[in-house]
């Protein structure tokens, strides 16, 4: 696989769950990394052993910031973008403020790129972009309408994205992720995603929450795929690999019925009363597909993707670094 070596590379929201494994492979690579976060969703946990490396720098700011922008992307190559606001119910219920970081910050770091002369700019896009259109599997260039604030912002980041490359000739990549999961994604707090959420509860012996009736799908992808790609994405062959968009997924879809069944039986090795505990179904969440499976030819064609981790794969490397840093690996009874 190709691998960024020996450059300058900004990740915005470097502290987060994706920005932090990506600052961590980038350094490990002979990179000089910079990390522009203001720390609203990351921490500063995620970046802690990066703080003593010479080539990495911490630069404290937000994206809504112009000078903050055009500071972190001073002498950079490559932009990796992943700072944004996520999750569908925090847009639903504060539409102004994800509006404001997600579309705002995203064309303030696209002004500061195209200012610095940044080589190529690749960003999180996302499969909420979708919208509701039900056809599986997805295919980059059939969307429907967006069920949500959230989606409506990473939709105009691909549109931003489009009318800079034709513009002002800047390289842009969006990667559109499908439910990406691993080490360092948070599983407190009101949007914390399903599967470290899910993990937790289990640890503590609590039963977790099932939105809907369980047979909502979707294609989970593991944390060493999303950086594979966006490697890939900043080394990919011009004309046909830029000012485009892809899936970044691994291209199976998972019932949350199975990912619980998966979780009990990964996690029940570490804590036999796992086996005992039964989910709590409630109501489905609004702004939510019922099914979601991405087609990752285009990637795998143009950008040399190859994702190495199914879910399982994925589920049992994630169980056993939660179960370490959780601080606990006996439910409470």
């Amino acid at each position: 696989m190709k691998k960024v070596q020996s450059s300058s590379v900004l990740v915005t929201g470097g502290a987060g769950f994706i920005g932090s494994n990506l600052v961590e492979a980038l350094l490990s690579q002979d990179n000089r990394v910079v990390c522009l976060d203001n720390f609203a969703t990351g921490k500063r946990e995620n970046i802690a052993p990066f703080m003593g490396n010479p080539k990495f720098e911490l630069i404290e700011g937000d994206i809504r910031d112009i000078d903050a922008c055009n500071r972190a992307c001073s002498g950079v190559e490559y932009v990796l973008h992943q700072a944004a606001l996520g999750s569908v119910p925090r847009s639903i219920n504060d539409p102004i403020t994800s509006t404001e970081v997600n579309i705002d910050g995203f064309v303030k770091m696209l002004i500061a790129s195209r200012d610095a002369g940044v080589k190529r700019f690749v960003y999180a896009a996302s499969s909420s972009t979708y919208g509701d259109h039900a056809a599986l599997p997805k295919k980059e260039d059939i969307i429907g309408k967006p069920l949500s604030p959230y989606a409506i912002t990473k939709y105009v980041n691909e549109l931003y994205a489009k009318v800079f490359a034709d513009l002002y000739g800047i390289e842009t990549i969006g990667l559109r992720y499908f439910n990406v999961f691993g080490k360092r994604q948070d599983p407190d707090g009101a949007y914390a995603a399903v599967i470290p959420r899910f993990i937790k509860s289990l640890l503590k012996g609590q039963s977790p929450i099932i939105n809907g009736d369980g047979t909502q799908s979707r294609d989970f992808t593991y944390i060493d795929n999303v950086v594979q790609i966006n490697q890939l994405a900043l080394l990919a062959d011009k004309p046909a690999g830029v000012n485009t968009v892809y899936n970044v997924a691994f291209g199976e879809n998972t019932s949350l019925n199975d990912l619980y069944a998966y979780l009990t039986e990964y996690l029940t090795p570490y804590s036999p009363h796992v086996a005992k505990i039964k989910p709590i179904y409630g109501p489905p969440r609004k702004g939510d597909v019922m099914h979601s499976l991405a087609s990752i030819d285009k990637a795998v064609q143009l950008l040399g993707y190859s994702p190495q981790f199914s879910i399982k794969d994925g589920l049992k490397v994630a169980i056993d670094w939660y179960v370490k840093n959780l601080g606990t690996n006996k439910p409470a009874v």
